[in-house]
């Protein structure tokens, strides 16, 4: 009983440290993105913990199946969340447990929207909810056009805009279309921009750059900042189109 009591603590702590925390600093390579990169769009955050490094690594490898890209891409999402809604307000909540009253605090779930971008950002999704279950959840609908490279709007449906946390969920900032689009259509239905966080796995500076230029206050929180598109605009070296790979599709 101690010896799985000592586990179940010993992972608590794993997955709860981060990089600067020192619990577990890199020895053979640093993820930590170039001090210019962050100063330059203060709502940029890198999360660098090395579970989500490890576990984004076998994502991007070409060898990895359909089940275990969709179980990483949940695993990640849930990991990243614990970085997202650090800064989401709590309430003081007086509880009885068995021996005493306790003073504690709770954050209100019922103030949290979790907006996946199909196709992809639905295995997100899935993650972020694991984390906080009663979230409300609404969708949108993009297709990139593959002359343009812009965003075509398909679908939209959210829940009733009362000053919520929206949360935006895509694994791939590229170009920045996409995002921006689905920005811009929560921004038209009535959410303020500093009410919205984007998180992704994989962004370049110009998709970054582009959110960020019209939306300043919108936070933006990604695993990774990989060093640019190629002619179609994909990320490189990112890792393929995530909707194919999740759902076995090309």
């Amino acid at each position: 009983m101690l010896r799985t009591l000592a586990k179940s603590l010993s992972l608590f702590i794993l997955i709860n440290s981060t990089v600067q925390g020192g619990l577990l600093p890199s020895k053979t390579a640093s993820v930590t993105p170039s001090p210019s990169i962050l100063q330059a769009f203060p709502n940029l955050t890198v999360v660098t913990h090395p579970l989500i490094q490890h576990k984004l690594t076998i994502m991007r490898d070409k060898a990895t199946g359909t089940l275990l890209f969709g179980q990483l891409l949940r695993e990640i999402a849930l990991l990243l969340g614990y970085e997202v809604t650090r800064s989401l307000a709590v309430k003081e909540k007086i509880v009885e447990t068995p021996v005493a009253t306790a003073k504690g605090f709770a954050i209100d779930e019922n103030e949290i929207v979790i907006v996946p971008i199909i196709r992809a950002g639905l295995g997100m999704a899935d993650g972020l909810h694991t984390l906080i279950p009663t979230a409300s959840q609404g969708h949108i609908g993009l297709y990139r056009d593959p002359v343009s490279k812009q965003a075509i709007e398909y679908f939209f449906k959210i829940p009733t805009v009362n000053n919520q946390t929206f949360i935006i969920v895509d694994p791939m900032l590229a170009t920045g279309n996409s995002l921006l689009a689905a920005i811009d259509g929560l921004v038209k239905r009535g959410v303020a921009p500093e009410k919205i966080i984007v998180m992704t796995l994989v962004s370049v500076i110009d998709g970054v750059r582009t959110v960020s230029a019209k939306y300043p206050k919108v936070r933006i929180f990604t695993a990774a900042v990989d060093e640019k598109l190629n002619d179609h605009a994909y990320i490189i070296p990112g890792l393929g189109d995530a909707g194919d790979r999740l759902f076995r599709t090309k």
